[in-house]
């Protein structure tokens, strides 16, 4: 919608596939990941729980297979749209206009993402780790069915962040309640940007996203978001 095209905020590659060398970016990337789930604290589980979004989990017990639903990423990214609205008290077209720009960020950072997905198609800590160190090891959230590398979820939340900032401002202190029906207990943040940098740090704690993939995905959807702000303005 304001992108010129899929690849033109496309990140450089990600670190060389190298699990031998252990001085290699890639090789301490695996082990950070790996070292970081087995070693999490109840509040960082919460914070991995809170940005999940998983739509569709798959519950498998036993004989038993069931699914979870929940809100999808940008499905808790337009309810804090309106968590903001309300917390501001902005009038309705300032609300339409907040849900139409974040709207419009999302779909586009989830183009820019899915363009880099599938031009570097890298693997997934929890593959890399089951094959090559432990082959018990399981991530926190339950690992997506397409390419790693960057991560969709820290890609989008820059990019709605800073849609939302333009709107309401950079410092709107809120409390998001979007997963409280899902019995996750509710986060508060000082601003959109630092919403953001929480799903950053959750997508690694939950073990599904090297941090490496996280940082680049912040840094693109950044300026997705930016780019969308500087296009799109509310006529008076």
């Amino acid at each position: 919608m304001v992108l010129d095209s899929a690849n033109q905020f496309r990140p450089a590659a990600p670190p060389v596939f190298n699990v031998k060398d252990k001085n290699s970016e890639y090789y301490k990337n695996v082990m950070l990941v790996k070292e970081a789930v087995e070693n999490l604290t109840d509040e960082q589980k919460h914070i991995a729980n809170f940005w999940d979004d998983n739509p569709f989990k798959v519950n498998v017990s036993g004989h038993i297979m069931f699914s979870s639903k929940k809100f999808s990423p940008p499905g808790h990214w337009m309810s804090i749209v309106g968590i903001a609205n309300k917390t501001a008290k902005g009038d309705f077209n300032t609300a339409t206009y907040a849900f139409a720009k974040t709207a419009i960020a999302l779909f586009d950072a989830f183009i820019h993402c899915w363009d880099a997905k599938y031009a570097y198609n890298t693997v997934r800590p929890e593959t890399v780790i089951n094959k090559y160190f432990d082959i018990n090891w399981r991530p926190l959230l339950q690992t997506p069915a397409f390419p790693e590398y960057t991560c969709g979820h820290s890609t989008i939340s820059s990019a709605a962040a800073e849609a939302l900032s333009s709107v309401y401002g950079d410092h709107l202190s809120y409390t998001d309640s979007t997963e409280l029906e899902f019995g996750i207990p509710n986060r508060t943040f000082k601003s959109f940007r630092d919403a953001a940098e929480e799903n950053n740090l959750a997508r690694f704690y939950g073990g599904i996203h090297f941090h490496n993939s996280c940082l680049v995905s912040t840094e693109k959807g950044k300026l997705v978001g930016e780019l969308v702000v500087a296009r799109l303005k509310m006529k008076k």
